[in-house]
């Protein structure tokens, strides 16, 4: 599987905006699993680094559907 050569971002705003259509985009965040159960946004799925891809693969095998990845830096 390649990588798109633009990966579009939105803001807050817009993700709170999209998460209220009828038709939301998945939401995954990318973190280990320790912090996802302290930190995670309502209704976001975890997807750890190492297996990132594969869980959301398997989560959302449409290719074409809206999702939304997240990631948080505790550095």
């Amino acid at each position: 599987m390649s990588a798109p050569d633009h990966v579009p971002t939105i803001d807050r705003a817009e993700l709170a905006a999209r998460l209220g259509d009828p038709s939301p985009p998945a939401l995954f965040e990318v973190l280990p699993r320790g912090y996802w159960r302290k930190h995670h946004l309502p209704g976001a799925l975890n997807a750890p680094p190492a297996e990132a891809v594969a869980i959301i693969t398997a989560a959302v095998p449409d290719r074409d559907a809206p999702i939304v990845v997240y990631c948080w830096d505790p550095g």
